[in-house]
């Protein structure tokens, strides 16, 4: 047989290489589509559209259920819209597959850190570190967890790094400025909510607005020489009234000699001023901007701060306060304000509900016993040698929007449940959602209650009769709770709350705040100076 011509040869090439081609064109059409899917799927979850971005993520899936990189997506779209157990359950599946998926234990880490179970998220961001040390998410994650139990400079450093990381992903620059502003570095908190409303979606013009505002407010912060000041004794015990289940006590502001009534309240961060009492004083605010969702009416009030030269505690001053202004709807148990956690912040306190008084003390030495530290007080003898009461010591953690938070137990629920510590409600709260669930049924009970929120009036509220609820080492039984929408709080909180603990469980203890080394102190109180009875009709519940 003769050689092929060249003629021959370069035509069979030609058509191989032409059947080659086209196989290689209907091989790559479907993936090619997909790519460009994924590409529109990212872009959605950038520009703040996370149910676009779910559900082109969802059709992918459609399409190839074995394709992590859209279950991925998916997982992020679904922990962007706080439906943590479907982000959970695509982040888990994916490492069934591939358990060497950094993001995938990051993502994972993330919604559960959200939903509340700290130690399992910490070692879900410990895997994803060792997989890859630069991974933003795990990276943040654990800066945030830092930031919830009180390691503020650890935190900073952590989100910075993320920032770095990922520098297009608003999240982070919005953490490090709550961390910054929380750490008192006022102008970097300014800068990265700059930052943050430059990269950030432009979809929510409500948030953004409150962004532009706190802006306002951390500039001029800024320019102030410090704040949160202690001047007068070291020091200080007064009494106060507790007709509702608040402690409610007197003040001076500014340097005035007329008393201001105002509520200790552990359920809100900064403090509050009411506007009537603003206008008296003269007191003007210094920016505003936005509306806060919160309990009550119309679910929202509008967002104004203004600023306190002085507080009079007592023998105790707290200088440079800065407040909210806004309007009080109680008429049945007027106030004029609120004190906040940062303004005690430098200080133990102490709220015995036995005696009702208020204590306060700078703690010089940070390895004192609480209860030994609060009993001292007005007694010569050494602080060491005075015998504390019977009681336990309680960790908190500090929600992203200045809460206190503890783990509690109910009776027949088995796992512990987060619950902010207020001692500016008057009843403890169960949260709808939780409510809802069927184990939870049976708690609900005939009987309603007007609940007075800071945006408004909650008339109908549903109650609950809680069996028992643990802290720590002590349990109380029968104990009464509103069942309000928390969704405002969780919000802003970073880690689901799933109620309050209020006045009508606090108020048979004397309970002792150590804010700076995130402990309470619950010791429990004599039955003769416990104060039976259910909460009232019109019990309020304020929130922040």
């Amino acid at each position: 047989m003769g050689r092929p011509s060249t003629r021959s040869t370069i035509s069979r090439i030609g058509v191989l290489a032409l059947v080659c081609f086209v196989l290689a064109v209907l091989a790559a059409a479907r993936p090619a589509d997909n790519e460009k899917s994924r590409s529109r799927a990212h872009r959605a979850l950038r520009s703040g559209d996370f149910e676009r971005a779910e559900q082109i993520y969802r059709e992918l899936l459609a399409k190839d259920d074995r394709d992590t990189d859209a279950r991925l997506g998916l997982s992020q779209a679904l922990l962007k819209l706080r439906r943590l157990q479907d982000s959970f359950d695509h982040a888990a599946r994916v490492i069934a597959i591939d358990p060497l998926s950094a993001r995938a234990h990051a993502l994972l880490g993330s919604a559960i850190l959200a939903s509340g179970d700290f130690r399992l998220s910490v070692e879900e961001f410990r895997t994803a570190l060792s997989l890859d040390e630069n991974q933003a998410m795990a990276v943040a994650g654990l800066a945030m967890v830092d930031y919830y139990e009180n390691r503020l400079a650890t935190c900073v450093s952590g989100l910075r790094r993320a920032a770095s990381i990922d520098p297009d992903e608003p999240d982070y620059v919005f953490s490090l400025g709550q961390a910054a502003a929380r750490s008192e570095r006022y102008k970097e908190a300014a800068d990265a909510y700059e930052r943050f409303l430059i990269i950030a979606p432009r979809t929510d013009a409500d948030r953004r607005a409150r962004i532009r505002g706190l802006i306002d407010f951390l500039r001029y912060l800024g320019q102030q020489s410090s704040l949160y000041d202690l001047e007068g004794a070291d020091r200080t015990m007064v009494e106060f009234e507790n007709r509702d289940n608040r402690p409610i006590i007197k003040v001076r502001i500014n340097g005035s000699k007329d008393y201001l009534r105002f509520v200790l309240d552990t359920g809100s961060g900064m403090s509050v001023l009411s506007e009537e009492t603003a206008r008296k004083l003269g007191i003007r605010p210094v920016a505003r901007g936005g509306l806060a969702r919160a309990v009550g009416g119309g679910g929202r009030f509008e967002i104004v701060y203004g600023y306190l030269s002085s507080v009079d505690i007592g023998e105790v001053r707290v200088a440079n306060v800065p407040v909210y202004i806004r309007h009080f709807f109680d008429d049945h148990n007027p106030v004029d304000g609120y004190l906040g956690i940062s303004a005690l912040g430098r200080l133990v306190t102490s709220v015995d509900y036995g005696t009702h008084t208020l204590t306060l003390i700078r703690q010089r030495n940070n390895d004192l016993d609480l209860g030994r530290l609060v009993n001292s007080v007005g007694k010569p003898a050494n602080v060491q040698t005075v015998e504390s009461r019977p009681g336990f010591n309680v960790s908190v953690r500090t929600t992203a929007s200045g809460f206190l938070s503890g783990e509690i137990l109910i009776d027949g629920v088995k796992k512990p449940l987060n619950f902010i510590i207020d001692t500016g409600a008057t009843v403890t709260v169960m949260a709808e959602k939780l409510a809802a669930q069927d184990e939870f049924q049976p708690f609900i009970k005939e009987g309603r209650m007007r609940v007075f929120g800071a945006a408004g009036i909650a008339e109908d509220v549903k109650m609950a009769l809680l069996p028992t609820i643990s802290v720590a080492g002590y349990s109380r039984e029968k104990v009464d709770a509103a069942v309000l929408d928390l969704e405002p709080v969780n919000e802003t909180a970073g880690f689901l709350q799933s109620g309050i603990l209020g006045g009508n469980f606090l108020r048979h203890f004397r309970v002792v705040f150590d804010f700076q080394r995130g402990v309470i102190r619950l010791e429990p109180l004599e039955a003769s100076a416990v104060q039976i009875g259910s909460p009232t009709p019109e019990s309020s519940v304020h929130q922040r």
